[in-house]
């Protein structure tokens, strides 16, 4: 709880200072993995969002309920939030998954204004996922609908422990939020390391903007917990792009790795065009650079075909087909041009 405080502070400073307003609501991506590592500091942001604290019992220091904190306290309008689970976590936090049920429908009864507690004004179902047995968002990276994957990948109510498809339910919720957040707990990943990023964050941005709603797209750094930060999607892409994947230290650190190295380097590509498929961002340059630093770089590209020739091909694909959608704009008509031999 200490620890979310600062990132809450954090996330809501940013939201202010870039959309003038308090979140009203927001879709919180929880994945089990996560809550495992930090013992449930992405969970505890959610309570603290809402304005509700847990108590705990003096013996063992366990959890034991929880109690809603008065608005005179909280000294701000509450946030309405959605939870967004992963398959693991819903097989492995059932009683977490219970205990934020009850404080949501607690503060939903409360008799406040709707301005300061939007969580009354909005009854229903709020933690989402997976069907039973099945994981990930349901999202494939070369998909023209990702919107719809992600929608039929997470339209599962678990409020009550027991599934029930809620598709109505899960589309409100991502029509009226103002923010998604995606918590990331430590620094040995990034966001284009894994597809999964681009399939959970991307597809939820694609999901919003079939339902007319453009929210801001926050991936929160939780990993230093003394200097949380909350950057916008787009932003932590661009950081990324340039501080690793188009890094030539760590392309030649992979590079001593052989086969499995050409594999990493060809991810960020991978990645990066899940995200420019799906998010309303242009990552041009973006591409441009990972592009320059790769098959554009001669002992990189002979690298990359002897190691691991699917590899070599994978990127020369990735690269291709994001020309070809017009997902990239490449600033050289000559790298086009080499492409399209």
């Amino acid at each position: 709880m200490a620890l979310a405080e600062r990132a809450a502070a954090a996330l809501l400073a940013r939201h202010r200072q870039e959309q003038g307003e308090w979140p009203r609501a927001l879709v919180l991506d929880l994945w089990g993995s996560a809550t495992m590592r930090t013992g449930g500091e992405d969970l505890a942001l959610a309570f603290i969002l809402m304005g509700v604290a847990p108590l705990w019992d003096a013996g063992s220091s366990r959890v034991s309920g929880f109690e809603v904190v008065p608005l005179a306290v909280l000294d701000r309008p509450r946030v309405d939030v959605t939870l967004r689970i992963s398959g693991l976590f819903r097989d492995a936090f059932a009683a977490q998954i219970s205990l934020f049920d009850q404080a949501a429908r607690a503060v939903a009864a409360r008799d406040e204004a709707p301005d300061w507690n939007p969580l009354v004004a909005s009854p229903g179902a709020r933690v989402f996922g997976p069907a039973a047995g099945a994981y990930g968002s349901g999202v494939a990276l070369e998909a023209r609908d990702a919107g719809h994957a992600y929608l039929a990948g997470s339209a599962t109510s678990w409020d009550s422990g027991e599934g029930q498809a809620e598709s109505d339910g899960l589309a409100l919720r991502l029509a009226r939020a103002s923010a998604f957040v995606h918590p990331q707990d430590h620094a040995e990943t990034d966001i284009l390391e894994s597809t999964d990023y681009a399939a959970h964050e991307g597809g939820f941005a694609a999901a919003a903007a079939l339902l007319g709603n453009n929210p801001a797209l926050y991936h929160l750094d939780t990993s230093r917990p003394d200097a949380p930060k909350a950057r916008l999607v787009a932003e932590e892409i661009v950081r990324v792009v340039r501080g690793r994947a188009a890094n030539p230290v760590w392309i030649a650190g992979m590079m001593r790795h052989g086969y499995r190295g050409a594999a990493e380097i060809v991810r960020g590509a991978e990645t990066l065009a899940g995200f420019a498929a799906m998010l309303p961002t242009r990552f041009d340059a973006q591409f441009d650079l990972l592009h320059d630093a790769t098959l554009g770089t001669p002992e990189v590209s002979l690298f990359l075909t002897e190691a691991n020739p699917a590899a070599h091909a994978a990127l020369v694909a990735r690269f291709r087909d994001a020309v070809v959608r017009d997902l990239w704009r490449p600033r050289r008509n000559s790298t086009a041009a080499s492409l399209a031999s």
